[in-house]
């Protein structure tokens, strides 16, 4: 009995701490580095790369949620969405977080600079203090363009993998960075458009708090015709081929879709749909840029 008492208790506690790293925001970070690394060779990632890679990142990012829930923890125990998260909820203490934070960011790139690159490391961190610092501490509670300007580090993980394998910062990878970059505004104002009443109440100066619904409705349509134009870009480029412009073309189609009725004839309900779209939307993209590259490779 002792021992199963012991068990269930360890697997509570580590669900605690598992829970501050944000595994769905960090399964998405890391699915994007990883096919930032095979975008960046024509051939199969190198094994030592691809593992410790997405290892380093992962770990490094875990920790990066862990320190915005630390930071947080005040703002989470009055909105909806984050009260019950183990700070706000008391299960782990600001210490434990920090110190978990700390051992779990040191591992992540110490493994990055041994056995990656030196500068896959340095640009890993400076996306860790990009987000748990000058997003989480600076800009969220001060200007409603928080997610606009903050919106750089979220859009770093592709360029991360990529310099994972090649060692160096190309113009394809800053092309995967754009398009992160351009879908995280109207990815996350739809969210607050139908959490407005949270962010109001927890004194965050999120966009439709500040300037209303109409302002935030507009900006999420203006920032979707501007993804619909970046992410045609690869094409452009010849970064991919006529798989991914076929798939891309669609998904812009449903997104732009949901953008003009949340301008038009918006609903909370229609907000929620957009946001869970936007999720499916980056995956999807990404997913096809993966395709459309091995499929070229193949013919």
């Amino acid at each position: 009995m002792p021992s199963s008492i012991a068990g269930l208790t360890f697997a509570s506690r580590f669900s605690q701490f598992y829970q501050l790293t944000k595994p769905r925001v960090v399964s998405l970070i890391v699915f994007t580095a990883v096919i930032g690394m095979f975008l960046a060779t024509p051939g199969m990632v190198p094994l030592q790369a691809l593992v410790a890679g997405t290892l380093g990142i992962a770990l490094t990012a875990g920790a990066a949620a862990a320190v915005n829930c630390l930071v947080e923890q005040r703002i989470d125990a009055l909105m909806t969405r984050t009260r019950g998260r183990p700070l706000p909820r008391g299960q782990v203490t600001s210490l434990q977080t920090l110190v978990f934070a700390g051992i779990v960011g040191g591992a992540g790139l110490t493994i990055l600079y041994q056995w990656v690159n030196a500068l896959t490391m340095w640009l890993t961190l400076a996306t860790f203090v990009g987000y748990a610092i000058i997003y989480t501490v600076v800009l969220k509670p001060m200007t409603p363009q928080n997610i606009v300007i903050g919106g750089a580090s979220g859009a770093m993980p592709p360029v991360l993998g990529w310099t994972a394998v090649t060692g160096e910062i190309a113009a394809d990878a800053l092309l995967l960075f754009l398009i992160i970059f351009a879908w995280t505004p109207p990815h996350f104002w739809a969210l607050a458009l139908y959490r407005k009443h949270d962010y109001a109440k927890a004194g965050v100066p999120m966009l439709p708090v500040t300037h209303g619904d109409k302002f935030t409705r507009l900006h999420v349509l203006l920032y979707t015709v501007i993804l619909t134009a970046v992410t045609l870009m690869p094409f452009v480029t010849r970064l991919s081929g006529a798989l991914y412009l076929a798939a891309v073309l669609v998904l812009d189609a449903v997104f732009l879709w949901y953008a003009v009725r949340i301008y038009v004839a918006y609903s909370d309900r229609l907000a929620q749909r957009t946001f869970r779209y936007s999720i499916f939307y980056l995956t999807a993209l990404f997913a096809a840029l993966l395709l459309d590259h091995y499929f070229r490779v193949a013919l």
